[in-house]
């Protein structure tokens, strides 16, 4: 806020000085367009860290499905070798196939 001189205008009539407000328009300006700029890189932020959550995921899965992992049970394996062969190369895809937790899948399977 700052004080304005008197002036004369071209009509010849003078303009007594007063108290003028020049800031907050041009203070408002500028933080709208920093907001903006901050709100855009929040949206780039959050983007990029929900899209590496699941990047790995869809490259070792296979699936066409359009899940992050396969549906597998035990039932869709032949021996057990081949369902902890599965589990060992993706544990979070397959954690289905172990049913107690403690790293052994499928131990109805010979």
């Amino acid at each position: 806020m700052g004080y304005r001189k008197g002036y004369y205008r071209k009509d010849g009539t003078y303009v007594q000085g007063h108290y003028a407000n020049n800031r907050s328009r041009s203070f408002s300006k500028k933080n709208s367009g920093c907001m903006l700029l901050i709100l855009a890189f929040m949206t780039f932020i959050s983007t990029i860290s929900c899209s590496e959550s699941g990047g790995s995921e869809e490259i070792t899965s296979g699936s066409n499905s359009g899940s992050n992992c396969p549906t597998k049970t035990c039932g869709d394996f032949a021996t057990r070798a081949q369902a902890q062969a599965a589990y060992n190369s993706n544990k979070s895809c397959y954690k289905n196939l172990d049913a107690d937790g403690d790293g052994i899948v499928c131990e109805s399977l010979k």
